[in-house]
C-alpha cells in the first residue's frame, strides 16, 4: 500500500493516507513533486504517460512526477522516480512549489502541494513501459505553441506550472 503525505497549505505534515484514497471523493491535500529535466540545448524532456495509468493516461507531461514517501525528502523522491520512470539520474534543485486542485478522469481529483524540481542532463532515457509510453525533447517555444493549440494533450498540473518553469529556467 503506497501512502502520500497529507499537508496543509503551508506544507506542514498532517499525517499520511493511502494514495488512491487521497485522490478520491474530491481529493485530500497532499505533497507531490514534478521533475523538469532539460538538455544542454535547452529542450525539455517530456514523457507521454502510459495509457493504462490510473489517471491522465496517454497525456504528455513533464519528465516525471509522483509523491514523496513518508521520511523521504522531495529531492530524494524526485531522484527515485527519475530512475524508476526514465532510467536516468541528474542533480535536481527545487524551483518553487504551488497548490492546485483539478478533477481528472476516472473520478480522480488531484489536490496537491506540488514541488517543482529542475535538472540538466544529456543522458538518453531508458523508459519504464509500466509508467511511460514514450519520451521526446521539445524546445520551450514549441511546447508553448502546442499547449495553446492542443491543451487536452497535456496533464492538468503541467498546464498549470509550465509558464512558471519557463520563466524561472
Amino acid at each position: 500500500m503506497e501512502e502520500v503525505i497529507l499537508v496543509d497549505s503551508n506544507d506542514v505534515e498532517l499525517g499520511t493516507m493511502e494514495k488512491m484514497e487521497a485522490h478520491r471523493n474530491g481529493g485530500t491535500l497532499h505533497r507531490a513533486f514534478s521533475v523538469f529535466v532539460f538538455n544542454t540545448k535547452g529542450e525539455l524532456l517530456l514523457q507521454r504517460r502510459a495509457h493504462h495509468k490510473y489517471h491522465s493516461g496517454g497525456l504528455l507531461t513533464n519528465t516525471c512526477c509522483s509523491h514523496p514517501r513518508p521520511g523521504e525528502t522531495v529531492i530524494e523522491a524526485g531522484n527515485r522516480r527519475l530512475r524508476e520512470e526514465m532510467g536516468m539520474e541528474c542533480k535536481l534543485v527545487e524551483l518553487f512549489s504551488f497548490e492546485y486542485k483539478a478533477d481528472l478522469d476516472s473520478g480522480m481529483t488531484e489536490w496537491e502541494l506540488d514541488h517543482v524540481l529542475i535538472g540538466l542532463s544529456d543522458v538518453e532515457p531508458v523508459i519504464n513501459p509500466e509508467e511511460v509510453d514514450e519520451y521526446l525533447y521539445m524546445p520551450l517555444d514549441e511546447i508553448d505553441k502546442n499547449l495553446k493549440e492542443n491543451p487536452s494533450n497535456y496533464t492538468e498540473w503541467f498546464k498549470i506550472c509550465f509558464e512558471r518553469v519557463k520563466l524561472k529556467k
